[in-house]
């Protein structure tokens, strides 16, 4: 009993210091609303290659001539880099399309926020972001949805 006590005791601390890593992830039920559907079309301004998702930053410019700033959520690095998209693959001034759902908060500060299903290139192509989860739509875009 008290071997078991003295190593609970020494893995506490290791389990505090890597009790930050889980509160990052969610579902996508959690954050985005499946009853909003939103299509990007801007420039890239910043990409973010990090666990447990990546993101993409991208000036969104409006009809009436304004620039929104949009934080698009993708997978994680290593889904995207299975799918043939690397953190290269979408350089800072390309000019991309985005096709997704909002955040359900809808505040847009200090970007409005998304979770990309797929992102097109100028020159056509087309590549699954990665993000799905609980609660994600089975849109088509999910390579997966298909099995």
């Amino acid at each position: 009993m008290r071997t078991i006590r003295l190593l609970a005791l020494m893995l506490l601390p290791l389990a505090a210091l890597y009790s930050w890593q889980a509160k990052g992830h969610h579902a996508f039920s959690a954050e985005f609303d499946k009853e909003a559907p939103v299509s990007l079309e801007g420039v890239v301004t910043k990409v973010e290659w990090i666990n447990p998702h990546a993101w993409i930053h991208l000036d969104v410019t409006g009809g009436d001539g304004s620039t929104v700033a949009w934080m698009v959520e993708g997978g994680t690095p290593n889904t995207l880099l299975r799918g043939g998209v690397n953190k290269n693959s979408v350089p800072i001034g390309t000019s991309i399309k985005v096709r997704g759902y909002q955040a359900k908060d809808k505040r847009c500060a200090p970007a409005c926020k998304a979770n990309g299903r797929d992102l097109t290139f100028s020159d056509g192509r087309k590549v699954f972001m990665g993000s799905s989860g609980t609660g994600a739509p089975k849109d088509g875009s999910d390579p997966r949805d298909r099995r």
